[in-house]
């Protein structure tokens, strides 16, 4: 509905923008600007285009205001660009007027597709001015925690985690580099998993369960120790060899810088990761920032839903990972015959039918843990990893975990009832790294029911492989693991190109999944976490500095700022009352900027913003005082406003730049409230510059060459 107004009213002041160029010739250019401008918003208008309506909106009046008679071009082109921006800072903080006067729209009670459906109907404008504006600005201007109080999170990350999987990547690289020593392929060729079953009887590698930074290299015969040469090392120059005493043991250990590296990347690639999910979900007024190996995360308010989601969300590893499952080996066979066995409630062994190959079938065991009574999916998940743990897996095998279902009569559905064990190889055959995109849908197969999935695009690498991958072990299965839980393990049926997979959301509700699946795709799109994250502290903020100091602190503010007005005011006269004017101005234009950053307002913002008002009329008082001093030798007011400009314009440019390196100084080296003062005060240099010298030369140059006043009163 609003687009339509806006359309049919921009192409309509577009066409009298024509017809007045076409009448008065003298103006045409300025018009035609204004029938572009007019045009372009109405084209925006129609294909729903909120940044560039408003935009090209903007423009319209700046142009018309270029078509007045007043004074010259140059100084109208200069009003017109002032009025669009105030126009344009009343755009960037109805926002956050409407949040603080009315309370943000609530629609926590509606479900998932009415939701979607209300805020749609909003972004084109069915609802209103206001939620059509709500819903196309994103960007507020918030209270911080010592205004607003909030939540502050710290997670810890487990940079051992990601050391291990560096010294994971070399295991696999060095039994390749083994199998090309050993002459079982030749140097240029990638060995197949039969391949490297031919080095059983030569050497092991072994992966250290003590050191996660460790890989020993175990030959039989003493002598083949000597192929790992500085040839062979080259590919691993990030690790170190130790040769044991009687050769049979090579220890590839990564090297301590490599290791402090590692570490350090870990962590503030977790953050940035942390920062994107925090973004995407709409959270701009929260703050991330990291402490030695901790990410701390501060979100102002008081939502509880909202914090219950980023919880979520942000302690989602989304460690991607394609894996073939080695069904060749009846690995949980052996442990069906052992009494130890018995010991845990609720561990059980299934068989089940598996493809092996192209016509081939074979049954296999695996392992069950059915949740007991009081226990949730969590618990017992823990409890089968606490007995997989005492399992002899291969170093090249590991034990993968996944939901196991079961049909409840009663309710007719399929739910969660435990968990089961599939036998993998340890290598990932694709990564998260090599997911493009991801998407969450419905599901459209006949298994679907209403349910949901996230259908994920590789990058050109990860289609590559996947194709080879799928080619390769056709009629073989192939797990799809998420955070170290296997989603699914599906039979290859043929070779797959195009690298388009899916991860189908179980068999919750419709709502559940469609939650699910958003959260799933937010945090693929965002990227995985380098490594896990765990909370290891959590605290409810409440406004430190208390509602009483809040005001008060608004108080002095203000009436330090009321103040310097009163006192412009009184010493310069009308002069006074133009730098007052400016200083409102920029006050305006500095809320804005700091609203369209998405900035947490503190009680030392509010500060930095009084200061920058000092600041502001600080200019106008070198301004004015040397408007007086050409006044008194004798000038006419508008030789002693041109004159008076030029000569204290370059002490105003020295106070400011000055100012703003102090303020560089404090953002870049400072943190919490005194950042947020730093910011608040660059913003203000910057804004003060333009209104305190561009802005009351509008104003004085309208008294001397519009009105052309005999008198200027400067006090």
């Amino acid at each position: 509905m609003i687009y339509n107004i806006l359309q049919y009213a921009f192409a309509g002041l577009g066409a009298l923008s024509l017809g007045l160029g076409v009448w008065q010739r003298s103006k045409r250019g300025v018009f035609l600007m204004s029938a572009i401008a007019s045009f372009c918003a109405a084209i925006a208008a129609h294909y729903h285009v909120f940044w560039a309506t408003a935009f090209f909106g903007l423009c319209v009046p700046w142009a018309l205001v270029c078509a007045l008679n007043t004074i010259d071009l140059a100084w109208r082109a200069k009003a017109g660009f002032v009025l669009f921006l105030a126009l344009g800072s009343w755009l960037a903080i109805y926002p956050t007027y409407s949040d603080e006067r009315y309370g943000r729209i609530d629609r926590s009670g509606l479900g998932p597709e009415e939701s979607v459906k209300i805020e749609e109907d909003a972004r084109v404008g069915n609802r209103g001015v206001r939620e059509w504006l709500l819903s196309n600005i994103d960007f507020r201007l918030v209270r911080g925690l010592d205004l607003k109080g909030g939540l502050r999170l710290v997670y810890t990350v487990d940079v051992d985690e990601a050391i291990k999987d560096k010294r994971d990547r070399y295991y696999d690289e060095v039994r390749q580099a083994l199998a090309r020593a050993f002459g079982i392929v030749g140097a240029e060729q990638q060995a197949s998993v039969e391949d490297l079953k031919k080095l059983v009887g030569k050497v092991r590698v072994e992966k250290s369960r003590d050191n996660a930074s460790t890989l020993y290299i175990n030959f039989e015969d003493a002598a083949d120790a000597d192929k790992i040469t500085d040839e062979f090392m080259r590919p691993f120059s990030e690790m170190q060899r130790q040769f044991s005493a009687d050769r049979k043991r090579v220890t590839l250990r990564i090297k301590s810088d490599v290791e402090t590296e590692i570490r350090s990347k870990a962590v503030t690639q977790a953050k940035e990761t942390v920062n994107r999910r925090v973004d995407s979900m709409g959270l701009k007024e929260a703050g991330v920032t990291t402490r030695d190996e901790d990410i701390i995360i501060e979100v102002p308010g008081d939502n509880d839903q909202t914090f219950a989601e980023i919880r979520d969300i942000v302690s989602q590893t989304a460690r991607l990972e394609f894996k073939l499952l080695d069904d060749d080996v009846n690995f949980f066979e052996a442990e069906v015959r052992n009494p130890k066995n018995q010991e845990v409630k609720g561990l059980r062994f299934q068989q089940e039918q598996v493809s092996v190959g192209p016509g081939k079938q074979k049954v296999n065991y695996y392992a069950v843990l059915e949740r007991m009574e009081g226990e949730d999916l969590r618990q017992a998940l823990a409890r089968l990893q606490e007995w997989a743990s005492t399992l002899q897996v291969p170093d090249d095998h590991e034990i993968g975990f996944g939901k196991y279902q079961a049909y409840d009569e009663e309710t007719e559905t399929v739910e969660d009832v435990g968990w089961r064990t599939y036998y993998l190889f340890s290598k990932a055959e694709i990564t998260g790294d090599m997911i493009s995109d991801a998407q969450a849908m419905p599901d459209p197969s006949d298994r679907g029911l209403g349910g949901w999935l996230v259908q994920m695009k590789m990058t050109s690498v990860g289609g590559d492989r996947f194709e080879d991958i799928t080619e390769k072990n056709v009629k073989r299965r192939f797990a799809i693991i998420l955070d170290q839980k296997v989603e699914s393990a599906p039979v290859i049926q043929t070779k797959i190109p195009g690298g388009v997979a899916t991860i189908t959301m179980g068999s919750a509700n419709p709502d559940q999944q469609i939650d699910d699946a958003r959260k799933l795709e937010l945090v693929l799109r965002s990227g995985a976490l380098p490594a896990p994250i765990s909370p290891s502290n959590e605290q409810r903020i409440g406004a430190s500095l208390g509602q009483d100091a809040i005001v008060e602190g608004m108080k002095g503010a203000a009436a330090g700022a009321g103040l310097v007005l009163l006192l412009m005011v009184g010493y310069y006269n009308r002069a006074g009352m133009i730098a007052n004017i400016a200083v409102l101005f920029n006050l305006v234009l500095q809320v804005a900027i700091l609203a369209m950053f998405g900035a947490s307002m503190t009680l030392p913002g509010i500060a930095g913003l009084a200061l920058t008002i000092g600041i502001s009329v600080d200019a106008n008082v070198l301004i004015n005082e040397r408007i007086r001093e050409e006044l008194h030798a004798g000038k006419s007011p508008r030789a002693a406003v041109d004159i008076g400009y030029d000569k204290a314009f370059s002490a105003i440019l020295d106070g400011h730049v000055t100012t703003l390196i102090s303020g560089l100084i404090l953002a870049q080296y400072g943190s919490g409230p005194i950042k947020g003062f730093a910011i608040t005060l660059i913003v203000g240099i910057a804004v003060s510059l333009f209104t305190g010298v561009v802005c009351t030369r509008l104003m004085f140059d309208w008294a001397v060459r519009a009105r052309k006043v005999k008198k200027l009163h400067l006090g």
